[in-house]
């Protein structure tokens, strides 16, 4: 490997990206690693694929070109995400301060930030004040008296509930079409511009045409009623819920294109926004963990060699981490999918066998794998969970988890083809060259 420093910021960490040279892969960046972590003491590690983010931003591009992509920054807030996706020209949606500070820094003008999060801090609406973030969602009145108060020349993107978004979270955020007209009324006796409407459909929705269909008119008749009121409505935000499947956006985009073309149509001026979150970033962090202990469970230990047809057995093992580091998501409720074993080909005849993950805890709430069907594992062996990129580097970075940042250098021409000059933007990287 021959590495070609770039200069870091003096008080910020110097992150290395490796550039995989020829047919090196990313499998072959994880074998390399896990030798290393062999020698040593074995510690789970991510590895980050930044070509991913390019590839789903030219999907993103090809299938829904009329959707403005903003980020949430709370999916994945890995400074090599942030640098990558402002250069490619996103807008960033932050849920806090320290979010809208860490864009900044990076170079993202003002005016491509969105301040969300439902009840905002007054130190957050003066740090969008100060620092010249003007657009701020707003969802009830108490909120927008803060506004005021605080940011009086903010542009409101007002929050309207959606019922699919009220099943999932089982509380309705936003106001709801009724209470909107008063809404309206109080921002313009405060004084306070609203320019346009977000809401969120979430990707567990089972009829997207209807939820799109309802919430579209809605919105429709929100930005008529501020029309009315004399207020500029020229943003719609049509939110999150992309799974980061190319299949799953074109069933967005044909629920989503009629609807628009109805009743926004491109004359009518409106920029319409989307917030692709895992979209982007899902597929591009795969985790590296170790057994590091077993278990088996069974009622009849003889029969074990009949392998799958024996349901009384069952094998639990212990990884190093679990739910109080990067699996933090399973304590949210969402399912962990099943690993794949490193250098491992499952043959046909090879008995596979009912197996349940467990974190190093010991505590019961410290399974991340209910079951599922695994050939028998040593201790020793490696686990590789993919699509590990959404909500959870925070615990990779705080259980203090190396993150190897790759990129293959067809991605990287590619990047810098499409306008990325990623030697300057990525100021706090170093690249090393990767050679299997």
């Amino acid at each position: 490997r021959n590495t070609v420093e770039m200069k870091g910021l003096a008080d910020k960490p110097s992150y290395i990206i490796e550039l995989l040279e020829g047919g090196v892969t990313i499998e072959d960046v994880i074998d390399g690693h896990i030798c290393e972590q062999t020698l040593v003491e074995k510690s789970a590690f991510v590895v980050g694929d930044l070509g991913a983010l390019m590839r789903q931003h030219v999907c993103w591009q090809s299938v829904v070109p009329q959707l403005q992509p903003y980020y949430p920054v709370k999916c994945n807030s890995s400074p090599a995400v942030i640098e990558v996706l402002a250069s490619l020209g996103l807008g960033f949606v932050c849920a806090n301060k320290a979010e809208a500070s860490l864009v900044l820094e990076h170079g993202v003008p003002p005016e491509n930030i969105i301040l969300s999060g439902v009840c905002k801090q007054l130190a957050h609406i003066k740090y969008a004040a100060k620092n010249n973030i003007q657009h701020l969602v707003c969802e009830n009145e108490a909120e927008l008296s803060k506004i005021s108060r605080l940011h009086p020349n903010a542009k409101l993107l007002l929050q309207l509930t959606t019922e699919a978004h009220a099943a999932e979270t089982s509380m309705a955020f936003g106001f709801s079409l009724k209470s909107c007209r008063h809404l309206l009324e109080a921002a313009k006796e405060l004084g306070v511009k609203v320019v346009g409407v977000t809401f969120h459909i979430p990707s567990s929705c089972q009829d997207l045409q209807e939820a799109y269909t309802h919430a579209l008119s809605d919105a429709r008749c929100v930005f008529d009623m501020g029309v009315d009121l004399g207020f500029n409505m020229n943003i719609l935000d049509i939110g999150g819920g992309f799974t980061g499947s190319e299949f799953q956006l074109q069933q967005v985009e044909s629920a989503v294109r009629p609807l628009l073309d109805a009743y926004f149509s491109p004359l009518s001026g409106v920029q319409v926004l989307a917030q692709p979150g895992s979209f982007y970033v899902g597929s591009a962090f795969s985790l590296a963990v170790n057994v590091i202990g077993k278990k088996v469970v069974t009622g009849h230990w003889d029969s074990l060699a009949q392998g799958e047809n024996n349901e009384d057995s069952e094998f639990l093992y212990y990884m190093n981490e679990g739910v109080y580091g990067p699996f933090s998501r399973k304590l949210l409720g969402n399912s962990i999918a099943a690993p794949s074993v490193h250098k491992h080909v499952l043959c046909a005849e090879e008995a596979v066998y009912p197996s349940s993950l467990w974190g190093p805890s010991l505590d019961q709430l410290d399974r991340v794998v209910e079951r599922c069907l695994l050939p028998e594992l040593s201790v020793g062996d490696w686990l590789l969970f993919s699509n590990m990129g959404a909500y959870g580097l925070e615990e990779f970075s705080s259980s203090q988890l190396p993150v190897y940042y790759t990129i293959s250098t067809s991605d990287w021409y590619e990047m810098q083809e499409a306008g990325v000059a990623l030697d300057s933007v990525m100021k706090n990287f170093s690249m090393v060259q990767y050679c299997a």
